[in-house]
């Protein structure tokens, strides 16, 4: 019943306004303001500070420096096998598995479609039907950059327009196709073993989504799907290497073609995971 009610206020609820005002606040540079609001999250949430690159709180110009904070060299090492594809973020598993044609399941009795998600040509889409897929949440006091799976070379990024809806366990077993009704930045790759998508899904007060190409884009309701200029920019990445971060919270997908990979059995709902761990080995290197 509470989820159901909190799903229904979500509805009601002036999200943009919320979430620019959310935004706003997290780049307040008033010491006594921005520091209050960072041992605050402290107290409601367990981040270990051991590994944040920095002094807490006094080494963050803003709440939202330290919500995308680096970590000390070595607190995620990547695994070096080349056939290891790695998770792109620290979170906990949503959903894992094989794709039902098209289809993507979001949590029981739901799901969506590439189509939809993609929100590219159809030919894009159909390249994934009947592949894996990957559905990583990341909670508050996660650590919220998203970083490569594998080596690859972005070859295109699309920004998506949509709602913010919470992205959290409750709102996806009750909002029909939520990631892709969000907004979303949509991240292509080549690799040796087939083309990859990682998809970063915006949601409730995630003020913006940046990435190391694109600079930071702000939420936006309506409009087309926006192709991010890529051009200048050293878009080969190797496995590890940054893709992107969240203005505060949110989700992140990985597609990947049929018969390409395997998850690792132990990678199923619910399990937590950190960037850089192996959860899967792709196949031998297409062509």
């Amino acid at each position: 019943m509470l989820s159901r009610l909190f799903v229904m206020l979500q509805y009601l609820l002036p999200k943009y306004l919320l979430t620019a005002l959310v935004y706003r606040l997290a780049r307040v540079k008033v010491p006594a303001v921005k520091n209050a609001l960072i041992r605050g999250f402290l107290r409601l949430y367990d981040v270990n500070l051991d590994e944040v690159r920095g002094r807490v709180p006094d080494d963050f110009g803003t709440f939202n420096d330290f919500f995308i904070r680096e970590l000390e060299d070595g607190a995620r090492p990547v695994d070096p096998d080349p056939r290891a594809i790695v998770s792109p973020a620290d979170g906990t598993l949503s959903q894992a598995g094989t794709l039902r044609g098209n289809r993507i399941l979001q949590a029981k009795g739901i799901d969506y479609t590439l189509e939809d998600l993609l929100a590219a040509d159809l030919d894009t889409a159909r390249a994934f039907a009947g592949g894996a897929f990957a559905t990583i949440y990341l909670a508050p006091y996660n650590y919220h950059r998203v970083h490569a799976p594998m080596d690859g070379e972005l070859v295109a990024a699309h920004y998506v327009p949509g709602d913010l809806f919470s992205v959290n366990s409750k709102t996806a077993t009750h909002v029909p196709a939520l990631f892709s009704r969000n907004e979303r930045l949509n991240l292509h790759f080549r690799t040796a073993f087939g083309a990859i998508v990682v998809v970063l899904v915006g949601a409730l007060n995630v003020g913006s989504i940046s990435t190391p190409w694109s600079g930071e884009i702000r939420p936006r309701k309506r409009g087309v799907v926006e192709t991010v200029d890529l051009s200048g920019a050293p878009c080969n990445v190797s496995k590890g290497d940054l893709l992107g971060w969240f203005n505060l919270g949110s989700t992140v997908i990985l597609l990947l073609p049929p018969e390409s990979c395997s998850w690792h059995d132990n990678f199923e709902a619910g399990v937590m995971t950190v960037s850089g761990r192996a959860i899967g080995e792709l196949a031998a290197p297409a062509g």
